[in-house]
């Protein structure tokens, strides 16, 4: 590489007096990198583990969206996307860049979106190698020494993970800080060398750009039977999002991150990043697999010291232990990361209530509603001080990367599924024949049945019920699933606990609703 080539590619993001620039380095040249500077080690069979510091996961307080005049009308303000002053960005971009000088930085020229019409050029700028090596598992990698030459960025992240900001100056809610610029086209990040947030920040600039474009951006996995029909899945943490949509019978397109346009479906990103604690052969052989590839970074993930093994059950440093690697390491991933136009729109909670069906059709008007809910809830054990259920309501099934208003997307999405007429189930991985600590979590050879006869279309000949408490739609019968199963209060032994949890559950949902039910027809409002 050219470096005074390179030191001048760099400069016009602000970098100067550059001790070298390592730029779109293969895997093999950053592991050396990484290893020679005591970034991580190689575990048995070649992945490379890293601790990411202090921070083990997404730091929501510590992200900011800059408040500028070409975009400050459109951002949905509040806790999430919180306003970051312009000044005190620029003050804290030029410490950043100053702290770079006399350093070594990587860069990863890349694309986000498989569809070219929506692909967004990206630059990632890192102080370690292994996060150069995360970026180039994670995008779209562009192809030949010549596109490279050419190659003009849209949009810039710069992370340092051991540059601190210091709030009382910089305006920061700690040491840590994710700041986005959206006029700027760059986000920097600092204090944390967590893998998702650079991630994150670009899933959160498309769910800005997309929408302008009529793209529907989605925080959700899709995949393709072989019979063609192609499904997505939206659901929040633990609700199943990724063991459903990894299925050997039905051909990957992504696990995170989409958009849906008059094509059909795109992947935004080439990679998976995939939460490992407690990954077995039997239940995720595909992503167990990957655990145990050369070029797979695995965060936080405990090994021995001698033999380099991994314990992928050893949750010492978290329970959000992280590998991350490119999409074609899956054996039945679809390389062009595109899909036709989903037949099958399903949307998964975990009830812990144990009142949900496992799996129920919806309406236009339920899908929109659960959508904007984005429902699922926490169990005992799960977080300090949880002794009982908790719903937890996410919206979009994504809120803290939805920087527009919900409504916006739940536009979108009426928009596709009037247009486009998929199915659109709910599916609950929760609980049955009592709430969490009484009854038994749905067991999960049931949930595949349930999911694989709805993709499959084989529930599209079975009469369906109206079921008393929610007004969902459930079949009569299901292949491979006990007719009782299909009805939660018939598995309960007393039915009027059954109907205390479905009042208290439904007055959950009428609460958090209460944001969106101005904004709303009264058919969706009234859904609840």
């Amino acid at each position: 590489m050219d470096l005074d080539k390179d030191r001048e590619i760099l400069a016009c993001h602000g970098f100067r007096n550059l001790k070298s620039v390592h730029r779109n380095l293969c895997p093999p040249k950053l592991y050396e990198h990484a290893i020679r500077r005591s970034e991580g080690v190689i575990a048995h069979m070649g992945p490379l583990v890293v601790r990411t510091g202090k921070y083990t996961g997404r730091t929501p307080r510590d992200r900011f969206i800059v408040q500028e005049p070409s975009s400050e009308g459109q951002i949905w303000w509040g806790e999430i996307n919180k306003p970051f002053d312009p000044e005190k960005f620029e003050h804290l971009l030029h410490r950043l860049l100053a702290y770079f000088e006399r350093r070594s930085v990587f860069v990863q020229d890349c694309y986000v979106g498989a569809e070219e019409k929506y692909r967004v050029p990206l630059r990632v700028i890192t102080e370690h190698a292994w996060q150069s090596l995360f970026a180039y598992n994670m995008f779209l990698r562009i192809p030949g020494n010549s596109d490279l030459d050419t190659f003009k960025p849209e949009f810039v992240v710069i992370a340092a993970p051991n540059f601190e900001a210091d709030p009382a100056i910089d305006g920061t809610a700690s040491e840590a800080f994710i700041l986005i610029h959206l006029a700027r086209r760059i986000v920097i990040i600092g204090g944390t060398g967590y893998g998702g947030e650079i991630k994150k920040s670009i899933f959160t600039i498309m769910n800005y750009l997309m929408p302008q474009q009529g793209v529907f951006p989605m925080h959700c996995s899709a995949n393709v039977g072989r019979n063609g029909r192609s499904a997505v899945f939206f659901g929040l943490s633990g609700t199943g999002k990724t063991s459903l949509s990894a299925d050997p019978n039905r051909a990957l397109v992504g696990d995170d991150e989409h958009g849906w346009t008059e094509k059909g479906v795109f992947n935004f990103e080439g990679g998976c990043y995939a939460k490992v604690i407690r990954l077995s052969p039997e239940a995720e052989p595909q992503i167990y697999k990957c655990t145990r590839m050369f070029g797979t970074i695995l965060e936080n993930v405990i090994y021995d010291e001698e033999t380099r093994m991994l314990d992928l059950d050893d949750a010492s440093i978290t329970e959000n232990t992280r590998a991350a690697f490119p999409i074609h390491y899956i054996d039945n991933a679809l390389q062009d990361g595109r899909a036709d136009h989903p037949t099958d729109v399903v949307m998964l909670t975990c009830d812990a209530f144990g009142v949900l069906p496992p799996i129920a059709k919806l309406t236009v008007e339920q899908a929109v509603y659960h959508f904007l809910s984005g429902y699922t809830a926490k169990v005992a054990g799960t977080e300090a001080g949880i002794v009982e259920p908790v719903a937890t309501f996410s919206t979009c099934f994504g809120a803290p990367f939805m920087i527009l208003s919900p409504l916006r997307y739940a536009e979108l999405l009426r928009e596709k599924i009037e247009l486009y007429k998929p199915n659109c189930w709910l599916i609950n991985t929760g609980w049955i024949r009592g709430p969490y600590g009484v009854g038994e979590r749905i067991p999960i050879r049931y949930t595949r049945s349930m999911v694989t006869a709805a993709l499959d279309g084989m529930l599209e000949n079975v009469p369906f019920e109206k079921e008393p408490y929610f007004g969902l739609y459930i079949p009569r019968a299901c292949p491979e699933v006990p007719d009782e199963l299909l009805r939660p209060y018939a598995t309960w032994e007393n039915l009027k606990r059954y109907e205390e949890q479905v009042t208290k559950l439904k007055g959950l949902f009428r609460d958090n609703f209460r944001q969106f039910a101005p904004h709303v027809e009264p058919s969706v409002r009234d859904v609840m």
